[in-house]
C-alpha cells in the first residue's frame, strides 16, 4: 500500500510542496505533476561518494577548532592525527597516519584521535573499526588540522565495500569497553564524524534501491551489514558523548546510533543527524539493572527522519528513538519525524523518562508507545503512564524539508507487504521436514513468498542527507551544522 502523511508539509525543491495534511491521492498528483523532471534529474546514488583519499582544500573559513578538554581517566592522553594521504604510525600533525586502523594497537584508555576530511575504509578496505580500550575520536579538520567544519568543508566520512572478500559487517565504528575497562571513569568522546554506509550496503541492482539482507557468495557480496553505524558500550561509571555527527543509509536491527552504559554511567547524545536508515534512529540501553545506578542519558537537539522497519514485512524497528526500562533519559528539543512506525517507543516501559519540547512529525502507527499501546501527541497527558511531571511543550506542526525529488519520489511510492498478506500467499510445503513436524502437532513452516517490495531504504546521497540538517525545524527543534 501506498505511504501517507498526516502531519506533513514537504518541500522536495523550489516548485515542488505536499500540503502536511494531504491524503495519498493529493500527494500522487503532486509528484505526477513532477514526473517530467524527475526524468531528467539523476540518481543521487552515482554522486553520493566523494573521493576515497583526497583531503577537501576547502575555501571556507570555519573557527579555529577549540582544543580538546583533558579526560579525566588518563592524566596524559597521547593525541593522534589521522589524514587519508598520511602514513607511518606517527600520527603526528606534521607526520599523520592515513587510518585510524593504522595505529589501533598503539591507542590507550584516554587517548584522543583527530581526523582530517576525506573517505576512510580501514585497514584493506576492512569497512569497521571496532576498539576495546576507551578512546575518542574528533572528525572534520581541515588538512592542517587549525580549524573544523564536519558538515561543510571538511566532512571526515567513515564509509566501507560490500566486497566480501574484504569488507566486514560489523558496526562501522564500535567502541566496546566493558570487558576490558568495565571500571574506567574517563570519557569517550565521538564528535564530527558522519557515517555513510551506502558502499557497505548490498543492494539488488545499479539503482541502489533496494537493500538484501542475505549475502550472495557467487557475486562476491556480503550482506548488507545490520549493525549499527555508531556502537559504544561500557561498564560502569564512563561517560559517553556524541554529537555533531550524521548518520545515513545504515541497516541495523536495533539503534543507528546504539549506546549501553553500565552502573553510575552517562550519555550525552546531541545536535546528530540520523537520516535514512532502518531499526531505530537512537538506541539507549542500560548495561546495569541493578536497583541503584542506573545509567542516565540525555538525547537532545537531534533530527531523526525517515526510520524504517528492518524489511517489507518486519514488525520491528522503524522508530526515531528507543531505550531500555533500567534507566533514565530526557529527551528535548529534537525532531522525531516519518517513522515506519513511531516517535518515541516505550515498549519496555522505563518509568523516568522526561519528553520536552520535541516535534514528532508524519509517523505511521504512533507518536509515542509504552508497552504495546499506541498514543497520538494529544493523549499523552491522559493516557501516557511513565512520563515524568516534567515532560511537556511537545508539539506537532507542518516543516519543509528540502529534499532531493528523485529520492521522496520512490519513499512515498514504495510498497509495504503486511504479516498477514504474506501468510495469505505462503505455500505450505510437503517437505520430509514439514512431515515430522505435522507428527509432533508443530505449525508447520511455509515456503518462501515471492511477492516483495521493490524499494527498501533505497540510497539517499550524503550531501542530500546534510542538508536536511542545516538548521533547526519548527519552535527551535532538531540539529543545526555545527
Amino acid at each position: 500500500m501506498k505511504f501517507s502523511i498526516l502531519s506533513l508539509l514537504l518541500l522536495i525543491a523550489p516548485g515542488f510542496a505536499v500540503p502536511a495534511k494531504a491524503q495519498l491521492d493529493r500527494l500522487n498528483k503532486t509528484i505526477d505533476k513532477a514526473g517530467s523532471a524527475l526524468s531528467k534529474t539523476n540518481s543521487p546514488a552515482q554522486s553520493s561518494t566523494p573521493a576515497k583519499t583526497t583531503a577537501p582544500a576547502g575555501s571556507n573559513k570555519p573557527a579555529p577548532a577549540p582544543p580538546p578538554a583533558p579526560d579525566p581517566g588518563n592524566n596524559s592522553p597521547q593525541h593522534y592525527y589521522i589524514r587519508p594521504d598520511g602514513r607511518g604510525k606517527d600520527a603526528t600533525k606534521e607526520a599523520p597516519a592515513k587510518d585510524i586502523a593504522a595505529i589501533a594497537m598503539q591507542l590507550k584508555a584516554g587517548d584522543v584521535v583527530h581526523l582530517a576530511a576525506g573517505v576512510y575504509t580501514s585497514k584493506a578496505d576492512q569497512s569497521s573499526d571496532v576498539f576495546t580500550v576507551p578512546i575518542s575520536i574528533i572528525g572534520g579538520y581541515s588538512p592542517d588540522f587549525s580549524s573544523r567544519d564536519p558538515w561543510g568543508a571538511y566532512k571526515t566520512v567513515f564509509s566501507g565495500t560490500n566486497d566480501i572478500n574484504k569488507g566486514l559487517t560489523t558496526e562501522r565504528i564500535g567502541i566496546l569497553t566493558d570487558k576490558g575497562y568495565k571500571d574506567w571513569t574517563g570519557e569517550i568522546l565521538i564528535d564530527g564524524i558522519i557515517v555513510d554506509n551506502g558502499a557497505r550496503n548490498y543492494y539488488s541492482d545499479a539503482t541502489e534501491t533496494f537493500i538484501r539482507r542475505k549475502a550472495s557468495p557467487e557475486k562476491g557480496m556480503n550482506p548488507t551489514p545490520n549493525t549499527p553505524g555508531i556502537k559504544v558500550r561500557t561498564g560502569s561509571g564512563t561517560r559517553v558523548i556524541i554529537k555533531n555527527c550524521v548518520l545515513t543509509n545504515t541497516a541495523p536491527t536495533q539503534g543507528a546510533i546504539d549506546v549501553q552504559v553500565g552502573k553510575g554511567g552517562s550519555a550525552l547524545i546531541e545536535n546528530n543527524l540520523v537520516v535514512n536508515n532502518t531499526g531505530e534512529g537512537i538506541m539507549c540501553k542500560s548495561n546495569h539493572h541493578g536497583a541503584d545506578g542506573q545509567p542516565s542519558y540525555i538525547v537532545r537537539n537531534n533530527t531523526i527522519l525517515f526510520s524504517w522497519k528492518h524489511d517489507a514485512i518486519a514488525s520491528f524497528g522503524g522508530n526515531s528513538l528507543m531505550f531500555d526500562n533500567a534507566l533514565s533519559l530526557i529527551a528535548e528539543n529534537n525532531v522525531f519525524g516519518f517513522s515506519d512506525f513511531g516517535g518515541v517507543n516505550n515498549v519496555k516501559q522505563c518509568k523516568t523518562v522526561t519528553l520536552k519540547n520535541n516535534l514528532f512529525v508524519g509517523h505511521k502507527k504512533y507518536d509515542y508507545q509504552e508497552f504495546g499501546t499506541g498514543l497520538k501527541l494529544d493523549e499523552l497527558e491522559d493516557y501516557a503512564n511513565y512520563l515524568t511531571r516534567e515532560s511537556g511543550s511537545n508539539y506537532s506542526q507542518e516543516i519543509k524539508l528540502d529534499i532531493n525529488k528523485p529520492w521522496a519520489e520512490k519513499y512515498f511510492g514504495r510498497k509495504e507487504i503486511s504479516r498477514a498478506e504474506v501468510d495469505a500467499a505462503a505455500k505450505v510445503s510437503n517437505s520430509g521436514a514439514n512431515q515430522l513436524r505435522s507428527m509432533f502437532g508443530l505449525p508447520l513452516q511455509a515456503s518462501s513468498v515471492g511477492a516483495d517490495a521493490e524499494i527498501w531504504l533505497h540510497r539517499m546521497a550524503l550531501e542530500d542527507a546534510i542538508r536536511l540538517g542545516q538548521k533547526p525545524y519548527g519552535k527551535g527543534s532538531g540539529c543545526s551544522k555545527p
